[in-house]
């Protein structure tokens, strides 16, 4: 799969803060800018647990 559905970018939202999230292609993940998480996609569907994501870089956040 690996094709985010862009329909549900507008309705999913961080679990931490529940802030928008951001779709980065790249590397098939969803950032939260305000807390400086990527989320993973497996198949296609967000993995949205705080303890799946990832600790992001200010130059992430930026791109």
């Amino acid at each position: 799969m690996g094709i985010m559905d862009h329909r549900l970018l507008k309705i999913v939202a961080c679990p931490v803060c529940n802030g928008k999230l951001y779709y980065k292609k790249e590397r098939q993940e969803l950032i939260c800018k305000f807390d400086a998480l990527a989320y993973p996609l497996r198949k296609g569907i967000p993995v949205l647990i705080e303890s799946e994501a990832r600790v992001i870089t200010l130059d992430e956040i930026k791109s």
